[in-house]
């Protein structure tokens, strides 16, 4: 049997150990943590159960879809349910908003609160989803590295329609143009934090963003985030997937230019591929350390990090649900000290995540756990105890007169995550969350592509390579592996 070696049990890590596993392949996965997920993980912490990473759970269909493909039904491992509500946003001024998962709902409550006509509203959303339907197999569920993917005909469909995708211009100017409303234009520019870009820099293409979490819905395992990891983990052992924990792998060992297997601190493994679900930087440069790294790539601007905080609440609070927002007065602001001065401004927009609110259990009864997130720039070498006793001062203001009681004496427990402990937990380079920035567009191109063009039988998957961060895109860039490697047999 043909043997294939993935570094890293993360999200895209597990998802590509199920895919090749259904191939035939005999699937070694070794990871450096004693747990699988790698972002996708959770932590207890004085009778508070949190997710210690991603929180945002949209377009379901890409976990299901791997249960369906070994036979099963996905219902028997994983649960979820959709979200009535997608988010609370909530601005200074006092103005809020409550985006309904309904699509009429939706603009109704854009109509009303924003004052923009709803003719307009649903324009903007109809060429979001055509940007997406354009786009979708060529930019997400095909490697672009490939000479057939250009020769498709939904490529030259694309090319046809290349004016409604909005590329020269930034997500902002996209929607500055559309809506009069600056808590409108903002809550719309918020979207390309989705991958860890900047609103005023990243395309217009970027309002397809919107279209995911608005059409498909958002919603939330009933078991919490770390429940996809669970189940992922459980089906890839159901299929004889091998697990090496605390295990780092020490280099990617080849002949001539062609995979043999893997080094790790207690023996070489054999194998006929290895797939690096590690970000692409470390990958090179630590297990590839005889070959010549793609500079290009590996030297583009980071994305975004973040700082969380993780607060055990001895209160509930009826204004808020899964995901709330608290935004920055001052946008541009916000998003210049992150990218141009790698540092945070004085008025950040707060995320707040409470799962308790859905998954009673991961609080005590009358409790709530607060995920709380800020975003940051990745790591360059800031003072992050500065910066984040900074950060909890205003974000413990602020919330506290949003909400108009003293958050501070709430807090029972605590724990604080960092772009360097994101860094040193995952391997993601500089501690960024999506690899490189999408703040160009030609960003979909720069990424690294799913398999060496050097080294055969050596392939990519994760966040930091096409077709980029985020649990729908990491389970595709699975799918995209998964479609490069031939069956063992």
């Amino acid at each position: 049997m043909k043997g294939a070696i993935i570094i890293g049990a993360g999200i895209a890590g597990l998802a590509t150990s199920i895919r090749l596993a259904l191939k035939g392949y005999k699937v070694t996965v070794f990871e450096a943590n004693s747990y699988p997920g790698g972002k996708l993980s959770a932590f207890e912490l004085e009778g508070y159960r949190f997710d210690a990473g991603p929180s945002l759970f949209t377009m379901p269909q890409y976990v299901t879809q791997l249960f369906e493909l070994a036979g099963l039904n996905s219902e028997s491992f994983f649960e979820f349910k959709r979200k009535e509500v997608a988010c609370n946003y909530f601005w200074s001024d006092r103005k809020k908003f409550k985006a309904y998962a309904d699509r009429n709902l939706f603009v109704e409550e854009i109509e009303k609160v924003f004052d923009e006509p709803r003719e307009k509203v649903t324009a903007y959303l109809r060429k979001a989803q055509k940007k997406y339907e354009l786009t979708n197999s060529l930019f997400l569920e095909k490697s672009l590295h490939r000479l057939k993917t250009y020769l498709s005909p939904d490529t030259l469909k694309a090319i046809a329609n290349i004016g409604t995708l909005e590329l020269p211009k930034t997500l902002h100017q996209v929607n500055k143009s559309n809506f009069d409303s600056p808590h409108l234009v903002q809550l719309f520019d918020r979207y390309a934090t989705y991958n860890g870009s900047d609103p005023f820099q990243t395309s217009g293409i970027m309002t397809l963003i919107q279209h995911l979490e608005g059409y498909y819905g958002t919603f939330i395992p009933k078991k919490g985030m770390v429940s996809i990891t669970e189940s992922l983990f459980d089906l890839a052992k159901k299929l004889g997937v091998q697990f090496e924990f605390d295990t780092r792998v020490e280099e990617i060992v080849l002949d001539h230019k062609k995979v043999k297997g893997v080094q790790t601190a207690r023996a070489f493994h054999q194998a006929e591929l290895v797939v690096s679900n590690m970000d692409v930087y470390p990958t090179y440069k630590k297990l590839l350390p005889h070959i010549k790294s793609p500079q290009k790539i590996l030297e583009q601007e980071r994305s975004s990090s973040a700082v969380i905080f993780y607060w055990g609440i001895k209160h509930s609070f009826d204004a808020l649900e899964l995901h709330n927002i608290f935004f920055s007065d001052d946008y541009q602001k916000e998003f210049k000290a992150i990218f141009e001065d790698k540092t945070v401004s004085d008025d950040p927009t707060i995320y707040v995540n409470i799962t308790s609110k859905d998954v009673p259990s991961d609080a005590p009864e009358g409790c709530e756990n607060w995920f709380v997130m800020i975003n940051t720039p990745a790591d360059h070498g800031q003072n992050w105890d500065t910066l984040i006793a900074k950060l909890r001062k205003q974000i413990l203001s602020k919330l506290s007169k949003e909400l108009g009681i003293s958050i501070e004496p709430l807090i029972e427990c605590e724990e604080v995550l960092s772009p360097p402990l994101i860094q040193e937990k995952t391997q993601s380079h500089l501690g960024a969350l999506y690899g490189a920035s999408s703040n160009n567009s030609m960003a979909a191109f720069l990424r690294h592509p799913n398999f060496s063009s050097g080294i055969k039988n050596l392939y990519f998957c994760g966040g930091s390579v096409h077709p980029g961060g985020g649990i729908p895109l990491c389970l595709l860039s699975a799918k995209i592996v998964d479609e490069l490697i031939p069956e063992a047999n």
